[in-house]
């Protein structure tokens, strides 16, 4: 373990400094545009165009670093990137913030394309799982600690945006100086929508459905604890709090998932979800209770995604795993774009409640949704399941990074 993580160790150090200097702009953003006294749509609209500009580029980032090479566009990307960071102090609009969001949405899933496509490279089939939880723990801690940078501003609101566009700049400086040579980004071989929901519909559903809850909880949830009466530090606590609660639960779900029936496990993530949803919409201040929630909501959601992808390979060959994660990871993207905007409606037809309202009404439908494919279609034998891998949710790259995508025994084909 300690032999890969070496071989990958200026990649794994790029991913870290990477998300710590823009894993806590959606929060900083949403509520310095709360402060400014933009209203909840507007709010919404700017963290919607984030998750828009991640869609964006992973479709079309893959062309730039095919023409100029993995550093060339690397370091392109990040440039942008920390420009982008540093414009948000120079121009206070809604609208120019939500341009400015797009952009930093394209230019993240450029510099995922290459990381990923490198770490791919890197590893073998002995070695990747090893890569890919490296991958993993670099990139939740660099988020999570991330957080903690909210309460830097003091008397000068611009400290944290120069604090992150450092740390995004610094990020180049290891993959500019590795001796490794950069690989081409590898294209996964075509596979719909269509197929991938008569494969598995549940699996389908849930990857859209996750990302309206996250990406609703990324894009408002700072701002949902801001008006129960957080200050600042408390804030960046409780975000934190959900990031480090997901990385806790995904693997012993995980691994629930793997000795029973995938779909009571993904059914019982959901239901738990939804009441851990509705009581935090009915919490009406801070406190322990709401950090042990958010703890709670953390590992809950985030395992959902994985578990899907899990669920989707239960169902599939292993020629189409590929593609079909890539799939899915557009499907969380076009889920995660449109949360922030269906919670910001919520949040201003039903105030501050709205936002895990949203969330209960998502994992509510999806609940029924898998109750209903349970008692319609058989389940896949234990004992014919693939094993449970966490999974990043951030480019179709990240999908050449599953060792379950790799394997030789065909699946059963059925549709769930």
């Amino acid at each position: 373990m300690l032999a890969v993580i070496q071989s990958v160790r200026s990649l794994l150090l790029a991913i870290f400094m990477l998300m710590a200097g823009s894993g806590f702009l959606a929060t900083l953003i949403s509520l310095r545009l709360e402060s400014g006294g933009a209203g909840t749509i507007a709010i919404g609209v700017v963290a919607t165009a984030y998750f828009a500009g991640l869609v964006i580029g992973a479709v079309r980032a893959g062309a730039i670093v095919r023409r100029v090479g993995h550093i060339r566009a690397f370091a392109a990307f990040v440039a942008l990137l920390s420009a982008s960071t540093l414009s948000y102090v120079l121009l206070n609009d809604p609208l120019i913030w939500a341009c400015l969001r797009l952009v930093d949405g394209i230019c993240v899933a450029g510099v995922f394309i290459c990381l990923e496509s490198w770490l791919n490279e890197r590893a073998d089939e002995q070695t990747r799982g090893s890569v890919l939880a490296a991958y993993m723990v670099a990139l939740y801690s660099g988020q999570a600690i991330g957080q903690l940078l909210l309460g830097a501003s003091g008397a000068l609101p611009a400290i944290p945006f120069q604090i992150a566009s450092i740390l995004i700049s610094l990020a180049i400086i290891p993959l500019c100086l590795t001796r490794s040579t950069a690989p081409a980004p590898v294209e996964p071989s075509g596979f719909s929508i269509r197929s991938l929901w008569s494969a598995s519909p549940m699996g389908a559903l849930g990857a859209v459905s996750t990302g309206l809850m996250l990406g609703a909880f990324y894009g408002m949830g700072a701002v949902h604890v801001r008006r129960l009466g957080l200050d600042l530090t408390q804030t960046a606590s409780f975000m934190m709090i959900v990031i480090l609660g997901g990385v806790a639960l995904q693997w012993p779900l995980g691994r629930l998932s793997d000795r029973y029936d995938r779909r009571r496990v993904i059914i019982g993530c959901f239901a738990a979800t939804l009441a851990v949803s509705v009581a935090l919409a009915l919490l009406t201040s801070g406190g322990l209770l709401l950090m042990a929630l958010g703890a709670l909501f953390g590992g809950l959601s985030f395992a959902l995604y994985p578990l899907c992808v899990a669920h989707c390979n239960d169902r599939l060959f292993a020629a189409e795993r590929v593609a079909a994660s890539s799939r899915l990871v557009l499907l969380y993207s076009i889920g995660a774009a449109l949360g922030p905007v269906g919670a910001a409606i919520v949040m201003t037809l039903a105030g501050t409640t709205g936002l895990f309202l949203f969330v209960a009404l998502c994992a509510a439908i999806t609940l029924l949704f898998g109750l209903w494919r349970q008692a319609a279609t058989d389940a896949v034998p234990a004992y014919e399941q693939q094993e449970f891998q966490i999974v990043p949710r951030t480019t179709p790259v990240a999908s050449l990074l599953d060792p379950n995508t790799t394997e030789d025994e065909p699946a059963t084909g059925q549709s769930l």
